[in-house]
């Protein structure tokens, strides 16, 4: 049966049954896991149910999606089950001024589950790409949806060589990684996202207070580099990358100038040393 779901072995698919029985209970974040064979967006998705009234803790998981965009409105696609394709809505009781932190926040939780899981080295590229090395493992996009925030994550899992979407990206299953399994991925990454969100509610956003801004900052790909940011307007700013401020925006020193950016200011960050 070629058409069947359970035709490439290796790609087995997602439970909803067991997502939902791990991840949602009395006292959890998350209120409800979707899982659907395909779609255009599973942020698109999530932020009309957030406009209808939705519940925060609504996750959406797509097994394919064929209008996946990232941030500026870059579009992606991968083969069905390939990876993770995930979306989470968040109706955060704090400042708006906090609230740009929360897709930092999502970075860092997905880094930490999945370095634990797949015991590789992932780092975090700001504003919203997780590394193995130089290539990029996942891409994070945060959009606000009235007073609701959905977080969406692509993450590569078994895609092969010749099926990633361009050469300067990764997946688990290339850097031989422990665990390539996705249910045992996203359940960590879900819980880790969770455990951070809920410190930085209760610590009222302030990323100092719940340490949130210090393990972002260990985990930086970005931090210390040399690099060239592309602003809108083809301007180049060029320089040293020397934190990340309370605000969740990049510090960087140029020409004896400190520059501070947010993720809206920039077009692209690559490092160039």
């Amino acid at each position: 049966m070629p058409d069947s779901r359970y035709s490439d072995l290796d790609r087995p698919p997602l439970s909803e049954a067991a997502l939902n029985r791990a991840l949602v209970h009395p006292g959890s974040l998350w209120t409800g896991v979707s899982v659907v064979e395909s779609t255009g967006s599973t942020n698109a998705d999530l932020a009309e149910a957030a406009r209808q009234g939705a519940e925060e803790g609504r996750v959406l998981v797509a097994e394919s999606q064929v209008a996946g965009r990232g941030r500026l409105g870059r579009t992606w696609t991968a083969p069905p089950r390939s990876g993770l394709t995930v979306s989470a809505l968040l109706r955060p009781q704090v400042p708006i001024a906090a609230q740009g932190w929360l897709a930092l926040l999502y970075g860092v939780a997905a880094a930490s589950a999945v370095r634990r899981l797949a015991e590789v080295d992932v780092r975090l590229k700001w504003p919203n790409d997780l590394l193995i090395g130089e290539r990029k493992l996942a891409g994070i996009l945060a959009e606000r949806a009235e007073d609701a925030v959905i977080i969406g994550m692509g993450l590569n899992v078994s895609l092969k060589p010749e099926e990633l979407p361009v050469e300067t990206a990764t997946s688990l299953a290339i850097e031989q990684a422990a665990c390539v399994d996705r249910d045992p991925l996203l359940r960590a990454v879900l819980r880790e996202v969770e455990r951070h969100y809920r410190d930085w509610s209760e610590a009222g956003g302030d990323a100092d207070a719940c340490g949130l801004r210090a393990a972002y900052q260990a985990s930086s790909a970005t931090i210390g580099r040399q690099v060239r940011i592309e602003l809108p307007g083809d301007q180049v700013l060029s320089g040293q990358a020397t934190g990340i401020d309370q605000a969740g925006h990049l510090q960087v020193t140029a020409n004896g100038q400190r520059h501070t950016l947010s993720a809206g200011d920039v077009v692209h960050v690559r490092a160039s040393s």
